[in-house]
């Protein structure tokens, strides 16, 4: 949906009440900004979260049914008792 919006002297933009229902975003809710592609992307807040949980997903080894941060505990007490 494309809409027109308007910026204020001061810098500030109003979203459409459109358009934040269209994204599930109520009224206040927090996004995260950038640019891309000389284009302003505001990006809600939550979706921008699930999104870098998708790309750390990629990367994160399957679960073996042990916890990624008790390995690295381990790991690092092993490297103290060798000092």
């Amino acid at each position: 949906m494309d809409t027109y919006v308007k910026m204020a002297q001061n810098g500030r933009i109003v979203v459409p009440s459109a358009l934040r229902a269209e994204v599930g975003l109520p009224t206040g809710g927090d996004f995260l900004a950038r640019v891309e592609n000389g284009m302003i992307i505001l990006e809600p807040h939550k979706m921008a979260l699930e999104r870098v949980r998708r790309l750390v997903r990629q990367y994160a080894p399957a679960d073996q049914g042990g916890s990624v941060v008790d390995e690295l505990i381990a790991e690092r007490r092993a490297e103290a008792a060798r000092e």
